[in-house]
C-alpha cells in the first residue's frame, strides 16, 4: 500500500494559510496592506472578540471590478507582478497573491467592492477557500472585507490563540505600525464598538507619532533627516533621557514596510553609546528608503524581514545620521514636580446674612492686626531669661513645653569703611562645613576660569548666554540661574563626561605603567583563559599579560590603580565569557569610563569656588555635555512655570 499520497487542495490551502495567517493580527496586516496598495486615503478597522469572530476593514481605494473580485480569492492571483523581472522592482506592500486566498481558507469572508467607473459594485462570499456566491451590490467606491469565525475549520490553530484582550492588543499594535508607516492615510480603529485610534492622515509623521505614542513621547522626539550612499533616513528618535526598559517602541520601516532588523537596531543603539544607562533602550520611528533593486522583501512569508544588497551602507547611514542629530540637540530634562491636590474652593460667606458675616469676621480675627502689634503685646523679659530670646524673640506653646523661635538676626553696625570697587570686592572662601549653599553669589556675567583651576577650559569657547552661579548644595549639585530657568548640575557626572571626552580624543594610544611587582588577579581559570586569548586586544588598552605560571599582569594603564585594574579585567573577562564579541571600541570605552569616573571630582565632597566656576563655564559653553558616560543626565532644569504652579501663582 502506497504511503505517499497527494494532499487535497483544501488541506493544502489550510497548511499554506498557516504561513500567512498566524493570528487575527495577521489578517489585519494583509488586508490593510492591500488597502494601501489600492491608494486608500482612509482605512477603518473594526474587530470584535479579539478579531476571532468578526473583522471588518473598509477603505476608499480604487476598488475591484466585477470580473477581478472573484479572481482575487485564488492562490497566487495578484495585479502587482507579472514577470520574473518584476521581483527586483517591488514597490507595493502586498504582491504574493496569498492574502485573500489564505484568509478565506480558514474563515468565512464577505467582500464588497466598487470602482469609480462602475455603476454598481459586486459582492463575493467565500468559505474555506471556496467562492460560494457572486452578486451585484450597491456600495461606495472602495472595498469592504468582513472576516468571520477565524480558524473555525482548523481547531489545532484555534487552541494556540490567546485571550480576546491579548489578540485585540496584537491587532492594535498592527494598526499603529501601519499608521506610523503611512502618515498620509487616516486610520481609525474600533474594538468592540469603542474607538481606540484615529489619526489625521495629514502626511506629517509627527502627527502620527503624537496619536499613536502619546503627547510626552512626541515631545521628547528629535527629528532626523539625511542621505548617505543612496540610503535616506528620516523620522524621529527619542532623547536619551526618554529611554525605555525594552525595545518595544523601536519602529523601523523600509520603503514604507514595517520590518524587524537586528542590524538596524544595532546601528541605532550604537549612536546612543555612552549616552544611555545600561539596560535602557532608545525610542525611534525611522523610515529608511533605498532603491527597490537594493533590497529583497521576499525572504519571509509575512514580509517582516528584508535583505539588503549593501548592509554596511544602511548601518552607517542610520548610525551617523542619528548620531549627528543627537550631537546637535540639547537634552536637559525638565524637573517635573509632583502636582499638589487642589483644595475645593467654596464661597462660605454667600450663604450668610449680613449680621452673621459681621459676627464671623469679628470672631475670626485677632485683636492685633499686624505682626508688629502682636509682638508689642508680648511681655518683655531680660535677654538672659529662659524661654525668651534677644531681639524680639518669642515663645510658642508646644506639647512638650514652650518652644523658642528667633526672628532673622539683625547685623550689628560696623564702623564705616571706604567703598571698594566692584571688581576688587573681596570674597571670602567658604568653609567646607556649615551651610549647604557654599558659594557666594557672583555677578550676572559669566565668570572667567582662573589659571589655577583644577578643571581646564579650552582657550576659545563659544560665547555662552548670561548666567549666575548661585552655589553648590548638598556638596553634590551646582545651582546656576539663567533667565527664568534654574539649572541643576551634577558636578561629578559633568566632570566625568568632560574627562571622558578628553581621554577619548587622545585616540587608542594609552600609556602603560610597568608594575614593579606583577599583579596576580584573583580570577577563575576560565576567566584567566579568556583574557589570555584576547591579550592582543588588552595590550591596546595598556595591559600586558603573561601566562607562564598563571595569569600575571605586568603593566596596566597609567591612569588606573592596581585595584581598579583588577576590577576592570574581571568585568572584561565576564563579558567575553557570556558571549560578547571582543569589540576593541566597546572595551576601550568601558576602560575610559572607569578612568574618568575615578579622576572626576566627587559628589558629597567640598569643591573650591574656582573649580566650580571653571566647571560651569565649560558646561555652559558646550551643548554636547548632556550625559555622563554611564547615561545619567548631567543637568536638569527647574523653570519659573514649575515654581509658579507649586506656589499657586499660575
Amino acid at each position: 500500500m502506497a504511503k505517499i499520497h497527494k494532499l487535497s487542495p483544501s488541506l493544502a490551502d489550510m497548511i499554506a494559510a498557516g504561513e500567512v495567517v498566524e493570528r487575527p493580527a495577521s489578517v489585519i496586516k494583509e488586508l490593510v496592506e492591500n488597502a494601501i496598495d489600492a491608494g486608500a486615503s482612509q482605512i477603518t478597522v473594526e474587530i470584535r472578540n479579539g478579531g476571532v469572530t468578526f473583522v471588518r476593514v473598509t477603505d476608499d481605494g480604487c476598488g475591484m471590478s466585477a470580473e477581478d473580485a472573484p479572481t482575487a480569492f485564488l492562490r497566487h492571483a495578484t495585479s502587482k507582478i507579472a514577470a520574473p523581472e518584476d521581483l527586483g522592482h517591488i514597490t507595493t506592500m502586498g504582491f504574493r497573491g496569498e492574502a485573500l486566498a489564505a484568509i478565506s481558507a480558514v474563515s468565512r469572508v464577505d467582500l464588497m467592492t466598487k470602482t469609480a467607473e462602475a455603476e454598481t459594485g459586486v459582492s463575493v462570499r467565500a468559505e474555506a477557500g471556496t467562492v460560494l456566491d457572486v452578486t451585484p451590490a450597491g456600495c461606495p467606491q472602495g472595498t469592504t472585507i468582513i472576516v468571520r469565525d477565524l480558524f473555525y475549520n482548523t481547531p489545532a490553530r484555534m487552541k494556540f490563540l490567546k485571550r480576546d484582550s491579548v489578540e485585540g492588543s496584537y491587532i492594535a499594535g498592527a494598526v499603529q505600525r501601519q499608521a506610523l508607516a503611512h502618515p498620509e492615510v487616516a486610520f481609525r480603529f474600533f474594538r468592540d464598538g469603542s474607538r481606540e485610534l484615529s489619526t489625521p492622515g495629514d502626511g506629517k509623521l509627527l502627527s502620527a507619532v503624537y496619536t499613536v505614542m502619546g503627547r510626552q513621547a512626541a515631545k521628547d522626539m528629535i527629528e532626523i533627516q539625511g542621505t548617505s550612499d543612496n540610503v535616506t533616513v528620516r523620522g524621529y528618535v527619542g532623547k536619551p533621557t526618554s529611554s525605555r526598559g525594552n525595545r518595544g517602541l523601536q519602529h523601523f520601516f523600509v520603503n514604507g514596510r514595517y520590518v524587524k532588523s537586528p542590524m538596524m537596531t544595532s546601528a541605532l543603539e550604537e549612536a546612543y553609546r555612552n549616552r544611555m544607562m545600561t539596560g535602557r533602550f532608545p525610542v525611534c520611528v525611522l523610515h529608511v528608503e533605498v532603491p527597490p533593486t537594493a533590497v529583497d522583501v521576499n525572504v519571509h512569508p509575512a514580509k517582516t524581514e528584508v535583505k539588503f544588497l549593501r548592509e554596511k551602507d544602511v548601518f552607517d547611514a542610520i548610525h551617523y545620521i542619528v548620531l549627528g542629530a543627537l550631537n546637535r540637540t540639547q537634552d536637559r530634562p525638565e524637573l517635573n514636580l509632583p502636582k499638589q491636590r487642589e483644595t475645593p474652593k467654596t464661597d462660605f460667606y454667600k450663604t450668610m446674612t449680613a449680621e452673621e458675616y459681621r459676627t464671623a469676621s469679628t470672631l475670626s480675627r485677632p485683636e492685633q492686626k499686624t505682626v508688629k502689634d502682636f509682638l508689642s503685646a508680648l511681655p518683655k523679659k531680660p535677654s538672659g531669661s529662659p524661654g525668651i530670646l534677644r531681639d524680639g524673640g518669642i515663645q510658642i506653646p508646644g506639647p512638650a513645653g514652650p518652644v523658642s523661635v528667633a526672628p532673622a538676626p539683625v547685623p550689628a553696625q560696623e564702623p564705616e569703611k571706604k567703598p571698594v570697587p566692584a571688581a576688587e570686592t573681596p570674597v571670602e572662601e567658604p568653609e567646607p562645613q556649615g551651610s549647604q549653599m557654599d558659594l557666594p553669589l557672583p555677578p550676572l556675567e559669566p565668570p572667567r576660569a582662573p589659571e589655577a583651576a583644577a578643571v581646564r577650559i579650552a582657550e576659545k569657547k563659544p560665547e555662552a548666554p548670561p548666567y549666575r552661579i548661585i552655589g553648590q548644595t548638598m556638596a553634590t549639585y551646582i545651582l546656576v540661574e539663567q533667565g527664568d530657568t534654574l539649572l541643576i548640575f551634577d558636578k561629578h557626572a559633568a566632570h566625568e563626561r568632560i574627562l571622558f571626552e578628553k581621554l577619548k580624543a587622545q585616540g587608542h594610544e594609552i600609556m602603560s605603567q610597568v608594575l614593579l611587582d606583577p599583579l596576580s588577579p584573583d580570577l577563575t581559570a576560565e576567566e584567566q583563559a579568556v583574557l589570555l586569548d584576547n591579550s592582543s586586544l588588552l595590550s591596546r588598552l595598556g595591559f600586558t599579560l603573561t601566562g607562564e605560571h598563571g595569569l600575571r599582569v605586568a603593566a596596566i594603564p597609567a591612569d588606573l590603580e592596581a585595584g581598579e585594574a583588577e576590577i576592570c579585567l574581571a568585568g572584561v573577562a565576564q563579558a567575553l565569557m557570556e558571549g560578547a564579541a571582543p569589540d576593541p571600541d566597546g572595551v576601550f570605552d568601558e576602560l575610559l569610563h572607569t578612568m574618568a569616573c575615578k579622576a572626576a571630582i566627587k559628589g558629597g565632597r567640598y569643591t573650591a569656588p574656582d573649580e566650580i566656576e571653571a566647571l560651569v563655564a565649560e558646561l555652559m559653553a558646550r551643548d554636547d555635555i548632556q550625559h555622563c558616560p554611564h547615561g545619567r543626565p548631567v543637568c536638569i532644569t527647574l523653570t519659573r512655570g514649575n515654581l509658579e504652579h507649586q506656589f499657586k501663582r499660575s
